[in-house]
């Protein structure tokens, strides 16, 4: 028991090239419904119940955390379902950064679902990254869902990136609340290739006077990958600022749409949204092509660059 433990612990960190770590860096690996391991540092809380699928995860962030938290979340077998139910309060006066490393190099049919509840106090903040590897073919299914509370003078910015591997099927629901001179930043960076299905849709209510939203995606699709952006801004305070940013370039038979929806309930309120879609820039391409690349070479920098 002990020894398969270890093997799919070493599996799940070497599918993302991640091995020993310091000890002041806190770290927690999740292989389906089991902990494989966790190492906490001061000001770190954190209790983690299994049950059939997945793991119910309670974290709180007492102090300012100095290193990066890194998760790990993965599965190693071709089919399964993980399920991950994460509620995170960082605290007053209190910060930390978490990187997770979402991981299934394998898939054939796997379905990975979380549902989040992120609180953050007032004089807190959040940085939260989500770097995911899939193999080549896909065969998983991405289900985020995240609610978010950002109270007075907190500060939360999220990430999400998929930018190797086929991404399969993506549903990426984020809903956040802002305080007063509280801030969001909510980006995606997604390639999409092959099949793929992606689908974002992400809220910001500005809530509190002087609170600000950024909602950023910026996808790559080609095949027969399709993508729909949904990205809301709602402001309802007084000097409130929002802005929407979705671009989005499409090759072969690749489908894209974007619907930026901005609502102001406030005369001293401010939002903003542009949305791009189409191929890749010809101007850049030209130049490019000019300095000895070839159009592929060309075409897969610019995207690189939309991506980075």
């Amino acid at each position: 028991m002990q020894e398969n433990k270890e093997k799919l612990l070493y599996e799940l960190l070497s599918s993302i090239n991640q091995h020993k770590l310091p000890p002041d860096v806190a770290h927690i690996e999740i292989h389906g419904n089991e902990v494989l391991n966790a190492h906490l540092v001061k000001g770190l809380e954190v209790e983690a119940k299994s049950f059939e699928d997945g793991v119910d995860v309670k974290i709180k962030v007492r102090e300012v955390i100095k290193n990066p938290v890194r998760f790990c979340f993965g599965m190693i077998p071709p089919n399964g379902i993980q399920k991950i139910i994460i509620n995170t309060t960082v605290e007053k006066d209190a910060s930390a950064s978490f990187i997770a490393s979402c991981t299934f190099p394998n898939a054939k049919n796997i379905q990975h679902l979380m549902d989040a509840f992120i609180t953050i106090e007032e004089n807190a903040s959040l940085s939260y990254f989500e770097r995911h590897v899939h193999g080549p073919d896909g065969g998983v299914t991405i289900v985020p869902n995240t609610k978010v509370l950002v109270k007075e003078n907190g500060r939360f910015s999220t990430e999400f990136e998929l930018i190797k591997g086929a991404a399969g099927v993506i549903e990426i629901k984020y809903e956040a609340e802002i305080g007063i001179n509280a801030t969001t930043n909510m980006k995606a960076r997604i390639f999409g290739r092959m099949n793929d299905s992606i689908h974002i849709k992400e809220k910001a209510h500005l809530i509190g006077e002087n609170s600000t939203g950024v909602l950023t995606s910026h996808i790559a699709l080609k095949d027969n990958a399709v993508a729909i952006v949904e990205n809301e801004i709602i402001a309802d305070a007084a000097f409130s600022r929002g802005h929407v940013d979705c671009k989005e370039i499409v090759q072969g038979n690749a489908k894209a749409r974007a619907i930026p929806i901005v609502e102001v309930n406030n005369p001293k309120a401010h939002v903003t949204h542009e949305a791009a879609i189409g191929s890749v820039d010809s101007k850049q391409l030209e130049t490019l092509l000019s300095r000895g690349l070839t159009e592929d070479e060309a075409t897969e920098l610019i995207i690189q660059g939309l991506l980075k």
